[in-house]
């Protein structure tokens, strides 16, 4: 069998050459229907929805942690090449680079050729917050926003838990980060519900948010930009969100970019009037999203670089 290093390299490698094609099939998508499953069956079991929502997370993750560690049992009875390969995959899988990338570039090619409207469609997808009215400014920010924080959710936090656990550990997390962005919102019918979901994301993704904001700083002096105000800004607004990890790496992109995230955005109808993060140096312009993009791509290859040198030397 290869070191895991080797692995997590290749898996990251692939993520970055071919993305998700969506004929592919994907084992996010297997968790998302079966916590859809599990939410219909505890609701109707269990009265006390917080306890249905408690006992929805752990359906999901034995069931996900199982289906993982039987079928890379099964692979490694056959032969240890079978059990690499199936590991590549799902590590592969765990990631989301070049979705992250090609995303955020279609947002930015959109409003280089001055069609606002369909950058508004574009950001749409990968943002929570109504679009139809956003300006170019807005919608940049929006962009740089979901970016600066899904270099945690989307990349260095399933590697943090595959470089501790492997696949298993990398696929749990997913199954944790589906299920928060499935019931962790504050609503009517997720504010009890949903309140395991996102607590388990928050502590999931504590650490590798905190290390993530880390390598930012370090990929910002390697980038040109001023690692200085990185670590600056990342010290006086990471806790600038109500989540307690998504303000460390948007601090950090924000003061090695000189722009201003976080103040007022539409959530279904409503103002909501988020701390800002960072200082308006710079008026945020579609050119701040690649700026944030090549800091993504830094980032993460700096934590898989890293993750390849330690892993095999612990080993």
């Amino acid at each position: 069998m290869m070191p895991a290093g080797y692995l997590i390299l290749i898996a990251y490698c692939l993520d970055l050459l071919i993305g998700d094609p969506p004929c592919l099939p994907h084992p996010v998508r297997s968790m998302a229907k079966l916590a859809q499953i599990c939410e219909t069956f505890w609701r109707n079991f269990l009265q006390n929805q917080k306890l249905a929502g408690v006992m929805t997370v752990l359906s999901v993750l034995v069931g996900a942690g199982g289906a993982v560690f039987g079928l890379l049992s099964l692979a490694g009875s056959m032969h240890p090449w079978a059990s690499d390969c199936l590991t590549i995959y799902l590590l592969y899988a765990s990631l989301a680079t070049r979705d992250l990338a090609c995303h955020s570039r279609r947002v930015y090619k959109a409003l280089a050729a001055g069609d606002l409207a369909l950058a508004r469609q574009q950001v749409a997808m990968i943002v929570g917050r109504e679009t139809a009215n956003l300006d170019v400014a807005e919608v940049s920010r929006a962009c740089v926003e979901s970016v600066a924080e899904n270099i945690v959710d989307g990349i260095t936090a399933p590697l943090f838990w595959a470089a501790l656990f492997g696949p298993v550990g990398a696929m749990l997390y997913k199954a944790t980060n589906t299920m928060d962005s499935m019931f962790g919102y504050k609503n009517e019918r997720y504010q009890e519900f949903g309140w395991a979901p996102a607590r388990l994301d928050d502590l999931a993704n504590f650490l590798p948010a905190r290390l993530t904001s880390v390598l930012v700083i370090i990929a910002a002096a390697l980038l040109g930009h001023s690692p200085r105000l990185a670590f600056r800004i990342w010290r006086r607004d990471r806790r600038c969100h109500a989540s307690p990890n998504s303000a460390q790496t948007e601090a950090s992109v924000a003061g090695a970019l000189g722009i201003q995230l976080g103040g007022p955005s539409i959530y279904f109808g409503s103002v909501v009037d988020k701390p800002t993060i960072g200082d308006a140096n710079h008026a945020i312009t579609p050119n701040h999203i690649l700026s944030t993009n090549r800091l993504m791509l830094m980032t993460t290859s700096l934590a898989v670089l890293l993750i390849s040198l330690v892993i095999p030397a612990c080993s």
